[in-house]
């Protein structure tokens, strides 16, 4: 069972004990929109829905603030459906809307990255995001990653809207590059 400390979090597996906190910010109507997903209109659909995509899964993890033990989001590693390349994986992320802003999201995700390069050996993470998703943008520049481009009219989102979809990877040469220079 992985593990993942930072200052401030503990990122750890999901358990099905998670599910109220889960429901709390999946509910939110403005916390599934940036990514795509509906609001979760019930604990039960929380409960569904972390049973497909959260429990038991490798590299998926609760985001849990260590100061009150709560999780506040998940984040993780899957396969990329636009990559062949099984060295390669796509990180996604969602966190409570009253932790915005507070540097969290990019903590948890430079922390993902380490992991997927250190332990599970990958040689490139994606991402991707919405061109209007100005939160989940500033945490893929401040991780490092490079811009490769937009796919347009690419995704039609839960309420049918059609979406752009902004792509980005950093491979594992750029991220210990990028680290490196810190240590200097």
């Amino acid at each position: 069972m992985v593990k993942i400390e930072t200052p401030r979090l503990l990122l750890r597996p999901i358990e099905e004990s998670d599910a109220q906190d889960i429901y709390e910010y999946s509910c939110n109507p403005n916390v599934g929109i940036t990514a795509g997903w509906k609001p979760h209109e019930s604990i039960e659909e929380t409960k569904e829905i972390m049973e497909q995509i959260f429990i038991r899964q490798k590299n998926i993890f609760g985001i849990v603030l260590k100061e009150s033990n709560k999780l506040i989001g998940t984040i993780g590693l899957i396969q990329d459906p636009r990559r062949e390349n099984p060295k390669a994986k796509m990180i996604g992320y969602a966190l409570a809307q009253e932790e915005w802003g507070k540097g969290l999201m990019t903590e948890a995700t430079k922390a993902v990255i380490s992991y997927g390069f250190n332990e599970e050996s990958l040689e490139l993470i994606s991402c991707t995001c919405y061109p209007d998703n100005q939160r989940s943008n500033r945490v893929i520049e401040k991780c490092g990653f490079h811009y490769e481009g937009c796919f347009r009219q690419c995704e039609v989102r839960y309420d049918g809207t059609l979406m752009d979809m902004k792509s980005f990877s950093i491979t594992l040469q750029e991220w210990n590059k990028q680290n490196s220079n810190k240590k200097d």
